[in-house]
């Protein structure tokens, strides 16, 4: 596990224009089982704990709507950065991402995203 989440991190950090952050954690438990931080005072760590409210939010509203749903993804734009939640395909886990807006291609990162959120359903 450690070592796909290790190719993870950095097949990200190579291929992402603008990587600033990303982390792979647990929906249920919150427990982070990757991150890495290409800035140093960015805690992905933290950001995960953070954004994990806005995912059970979120499956709280599709919930209280009765709608027959899934999350496939939330991504939230910051004046200099986007934030992607990216839930795996078994809907256990999530990965976050944070890109620097002004380097980013979003159709390459979601692209790259969509593969690795296969595989983390599989492998953790």
């Amino acid at each position: 596990m450690s070592d796909f989440l290790k190719q993870f991190g950095e097949d990200l950090k190579t291929n992402v224009p603008g990587f600033i952050a990303v982390s792979v954690a647990e929906i249920r438990s919150g427990i982070s089982y990757h991150s890495q931080s290409a800035v140093a005072d960015f805690d992905p760590e933290l950001a995960s704990a953070f954004n994990l409210e806005v995912v059970k939010a979120k499956m709280n509203a599709i919930k209280a709507l009765s709608l027959n749903q899934e999350i496939d993804n939330i991504m939230i734009t910051l004046t200099s950065q986007i934030h992607i939640i990216d839930i795996s395909d078994n809907g256990e886990y999530f990965i976050y991402l944070a890109v620097d807006s002004t380097k980013a291609n979003l159709g390459m990162t979601k692209s790259i995203l969509n593969k690795y959120k296969k595989e983390i359903a599989h492998k953790l």
